[in-house]
């Protein structure tokens, strides 16, 4: 079979569902995990440095857009504050509202980069690059600000990946994306399967365990239908209070632990999908 950005997304979710089990990536053996499923599927991959560098434009092109984008919206802002400085010494009203209309505008404009930049692609999730710029401290990994914070990881994912496939594993990520908006708080897509839930500050422990498991006990009311058949789908989670100036990974890491002594109590009662 010849690689495309089809299978090629099929061969790639599939090693990174299996180095998520080990403790231990090297380049060699990421590199002969991904031979092994190419071979499975019967695809050759001796094209893949021309598939690499297709998406690697493409990518140089949508950050190029974007950089060109933010540059020319600077220029604009730059322009139209110097207009209404021009309009407010010479008491120009006409000038004045024009400025005020296209202000306007940009300001739509960028937060529909900010959208771009900070939204995961399949989930409308918030992504990383959005943690890293909203709730940390500028070059430092402490968090900005007190509150609470939940991991969030599926159970049993990779045999829904396995069983019907990663076009439903990605219906499935949509899914429980939307689900954990309805806590009415920050949803992150951490990577993979796994995300964060950011409570605001003044949300206890309690309290944020209370609405992930209301969430959860909905969950498991529910079957998944995929042609003739269903599944259920649930998930583990852990959930870490923090003070401002902790560090994230070391909260994370905390939360993280809750959140798999939560899944071996959650497995007793759910033994699949």
């Amino acid at each position: 079979m010849k690689l495309n950005d089809k299978i090629l997304e099929v061969i790639s979710h599939e090693t990174k569902d299996t180095i998520g089990m080990m403790d231990v990536v090297t380049p060699s053996i990421y590199a002969s995990i991904f031979s092994k499923y190419a071979n499975l599927h019967n695809t050759d991959i001796s094209e893949e440095q021309n598939i690499t560098n297709d998406l690697l434009d493409e990518k140089i092109a949508f950050f190029t857009n974007i950089q060109n984008q933010t540059s020319n919206n600077a220029k604009r802002l730059n322009d139209n504050t110097n207009r209404a400085i021009f309009a407010i010494k010479g008491k120009d009203e006409k000038i004045l509202n024009e400025v005020l209309q296209e202000t306007q505008e940009l300001r739509q404009e960028i937060n529909s980069l900010k959208e771009l930049m900070y939204k995961d692609e399949l989930t409308r999730a918030y992504n990383r690059k959005w943690m890293n710029d909203n709730i940390l401290n500028e070059d430092a990994q402490e968090l900005k600000d007190s509150g609470t914070l939940a991991i969030i990881d599926l159970n049993y994912f990779k045999i829904i990946n396995d069983t019907y496939g990663h076009n439903i594993g990605d219906k499935v990520l949509v899914f429980i994306a939307n689900q954990l908006k309805k806590t009415k708080e920050t949803v992150v897509r951490y990577g993979g399967d796994e995300f964060i839930v950011m409570f605001c500050e003044g949300t206890t422990h309690k309290t944020a365990l209370s609405k992930l498991n209301a969430i959860r006990e909905d969950l498991l009311t529910k079957h998944i239908k995929v042609k003739d058949t269903s599944f259920k789908i649930s998930f583990s989670f852990g959930v870490q209070e923090f003070k401002k100036g902790d560090s994230l990974n070391d909260t994370i890491e905390k939360a993280d632990k809750y959140m798999y002594e939560d899944k071996k109590e959650i497995k007793k009662r759910i033994s699949g999908i």
